[in-house]
């Protein structure tokens, strides 16, 4: 049997490359913060026809002067979600003009489902939200954890948490994908569902132990692992084949979500199995101890 607990260094390394990766692209190009974040502009409008993203974002680029996001909306893909930096009145009469007259729409304000404006102090506040959200999930988590276990066991599962935000981070500063408010959903999803896959493999931790009196308790850690990785890995796996689903058949706004859920919980699944335990034991000292 292949002792995860023995070999713990290869997954830190992993992880460590990952995340190390991702701290530098923050600091050198940061977040793509959504105006969900930063303040802006949203407009919803039908174009009664198909089009390509690019189309869009050359036609409202050659307008105003930022950055320009597209995505496609409705059930037949032709509605489109423009979203930029806040525009004044002039430059939004100059991208409904634009549109209208790429598109032969006769009257743009009727295709106009939607005109949204959000102020950076409002997307500021969000952010903050945001975070205070997670860090109050993460506190919750370890007092929980710590009266069901023990302190350490608690702070390596947060620590394996603390993992799975990070990589997530990574992956989305380093290709640079849209940060919103549905990112934020999607990540307070993964973290309950990355911590009950902890603790499933704590809690058979904490049994074998009782009965496993002659093996140092690294040996138990590693066999609890194994004994779990099966439910683990058929959880996850039937999870994210139906999350998959519906990022390829599913809506624009049903990917945003769809997509950091695929990434969290294939690492949260990572850390549960190959850094939890391993963290615990190496926080603990156990691993040259016996049960």
């Amino acid at each position: 049997m292949f002792n995860i607990i023995e070999k713990k260094w290869y997954f830190l390394g992993f992880s460590g490359i990952i995340i190390l990766a991702g701290l530098i692209s923050l600091f050198a190009q940061g977040l793509n913060w959504d105006i969900d974040f930063t303040g802006g502009t949203s407009l919803q409008i039908s174009l009664g026809q198909q089009f390509e993203n690019s189309e869009i974002e050359q036609l409202v680029a050659g307008v105003i002067d930022g950055k320009v996001s597209v995505q496609k909306a409705g059930n037949e893909g032709t509605e489109v979600i423009i979203k930029t930096g806040e525009l004044d009145a002039e430059k939004l009469r100059g991208v409904y003009t634009a549109i209208a007259e790429k598109y032969a729409i006769e009257d743009i304000n009727s295709a106009v489902i939607s005109a949204d404006n959000f102020s950076a102090i409002v997307g500021k506040d969000l952010r903050e939200s945001a975070i205070w959200a997670s860090i109050i999930a993460a506190l919750l988590m370890l007092i929980y954890i710590s009266f069901r276990f023990e302190l350490l066991s608690a702070v390596s599962a947060i620590l394996a948490l603390a993992h799975d935000v990070l990589v997530l981070l990574a992956v989305y500063s380093i290709f640079q994908i849209s940060v919103n408010l549905t990112f934020v959903a999607a990540l307070l999803t993964i973290l309950g569902y990355s911590i009950n896959d902890t603790i499933v493999i704590f809690d058979r931790v904490r049994e074998n132990l009782k009965t496993s009196k002659k093996e140092s308790v690294a040996d138990v850690a590693n066999k609890s692992v194994w004994q779990t990785m099966r439910r683990s890995v058929y959880t996850s796996a039937t999870t994210i084949v139906t999350i998959l689903a519906l990022y390829v058949l599913g809506v624009p706004s049903i990917r945003e979500f769809a997509l950091p859920l695929i990434i969290g919980i294939t690492f949260g699944t990572y850390s549960s199995i190959f850094i939890a335990c391993p963290l615990w034991i190496m926080l603990s000292g156990e691993d040259k101890k016996k049960a």
